[in-house]
């Protein structure tokens, strides 16, 4: 029998619309970490965050099926420099966000979390700092897992 992945674990995707609508108010909170949603948030952010969170932590196909492909993600995200304290911040939120949510008990769960997302933050959303115009079009949705590795579905 397979293992309970991070998102069954974590609440499934009522677990994800929590930690997302927890972030969501914790970054919009950070003079530093706002600075990334001056030009607005989509009205479904949340819901957006939620299912790239659930589809990352080994949840249904729910995002690129949804939304796009997972290079689109990396390329909303990319192209604004270095931003070093902003990561460091977002990560800090996060952590919070996760206390919000009620998953700071199962410490297992809760640091599968925040490790996916201290990844997420400094690799595939931060690689291409310098241009969006440098992530590859194929640019595969990643499969955080419970020992900190990366796969990707169909591997």
């Amino acid at each position: 029998m397979a293992e309970q992945s991070i998102f069954d674990a974590a609440g499934g995707a009522a677990g994800m619309t929590r930690i997302a609508a927890a972030w969501h108010r914790r970054a919009m909170a950070d003079p530093v970490v706002a600075h990334a949603f001056r030009r607005g948030a989509k009205p479904d952010h949340v819901e957006r965050l939620a299912t790239y969170l659930g589809e990352a932590l080994g949840g249904p196909v729910s995002y690129t099926e949804r939304y796009g492909p997972h290079a689109d993600v990396v390329r909303m995200h990319s192209g604004n420099g270095e931003h070093d304290e902003m990561n460091e911040r977002a990560v800090a939120c996060f952590r919070g966000a996760l206390h919000d949510a009620g998953l700071a008990e199962d410490q297992r769960v809760f640091q599968a979390l925040l490790d996916y997302w201290g990844w997420a933050t400094w690799h595939p959303m931060y690689a291409y700092h310098r241009s969006s115009a440098d992530v590859p079009a194929d640019l595969p949705m990643p499969q955080w897992n419970w020992d900190q590795t990366v796969s990707y579905r169909g591997e």
